[in-house]
Protein backbone atom coordinates (compact mmCIF):
# COMPACT_ATOMS: atom_id res chain seq x y z
CA UNK A 1 0.00 0.00 0.00
CA UNK A 2 2.36 2.31 0.57
CA UNK A 3 4.60 1.99 -3.02
CA UNK A 4 0.68 2.98 -3.95
CA UNK A 5 0.84 5.91 -1.85
CA UNK A 6 4.47 6.96 -3.10
CA UNK A 7 3.43 6.91 -6.71
CA UNK A 8 0.13 9.27 -5.70
CA UNK A 9 2.33 11.42 -4.03
CA UNK A 10 5.30 11.32 -6.90
CA UNK A 11 2.80 11.77 -9.92
CA UNK A 12 1.15 15.00 -8.29
CA UNK A 13 4.15 16.88 -7.10
CA UNK A 14 5.83 15.95 -10.53
CA UNK A 15 2.25 17.28 -12.41
CA UNK A 16 2.82 20.55 -10.33
CA UNK A 17 6.46 20.73 -10.75
CA UNK A 18 6.42 20.06 -14.32
CA UNK A 19 3.27 22.18 -14.74
CA UNK A 20 5.20 25.36 -14.13
CA UNK A 21 7.66 24.14 -17.21
CA UNK A 22 4.40 24.37 -19.35
CA UNK A 23 4.49 19.72 -19.59
CA UNK A 24 2.28 17.87 -18.22
CA UNK A 25 2.60 13.69 -17.54
CA UNK A 26 0.80 12.06 -19.91
CA UNK A 27 -0.85 9.87 -18.17
CA UNK A 28 -2.25 13.51 -16.15
CA UNK A 29 -3.40 15.08 -19.21
CA UNK A 30 -6.68 14.26 -18.87
CA UNK A 31 -7.54 16.69 -15.49
CA UNK A 32 -6.93 19.76 -17.65
CA UNK A 33 -10.27 19.03 -19.86
CA UNK A 34 -11.87 20.51 -16.60
CA UNK A 35 -10.19 23.39 -16.50
CA UNK A 36 -7.34 24.69 -14.45
CA UNK A 37 -8.81 24.88 -11.46
CA UNK A 38 -10.25 21.41 -11.24
CA UNK A 39 -7.02 20.25 -12.05
CA UNK A 40 -5.15 22.00 -9.23
CA UNK A 41 -7.74 20.35 -7.05
CA UNK A 42 -6.90 16.60 -8.22
CA UNK A 43 -3.36 17.56 -8.32
CA UNK A 44 -3.56 18.64 -4.54
CA UNK A 45 -5.88 16.01 -3.78
CA UNK A 46 -3.56 12.98 -4.83
CA UNK A 47 -0.65 14.69 -3.26
CA UNK A 48 -3.02 14.64 0.25
CA UNK A 49 -4.52 11.61 -0.05
CA UNK A 50 -1.01 10.01 -0.95
CA UNK A 51 -0.07 11.66 2.51
CA UNK A 52 -2.84 10.20 4.08
CA UNK A 53 -2.51 6.28 2.45
CA UNK A 54 1.29 6.53 3.49
CA UNK A 55 0.61 7.94 7.06
CA UNK A 56 -1.97 5.18 7.41
CA UNK A 57 -0.41 2.14 6.17
CA UNK A 58 2.76 2.60 7.92
CA UNK A 59 1.03 2.66 11.60
CA UNK A 60 -1.42 -1.06 10.40
CA UNK A 61 2.02 -2.75 9.26
CA UNK A 62 3.80 -1.89 12.48
CA UNK A 63 1.15 -3.62 14.43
Amino acid sequence: MQKIASLLVIFGLLSIVTGFFNHVPRILIWIYKWGEGPAWGIKIGLIVLGSILFVLSGKTQKS
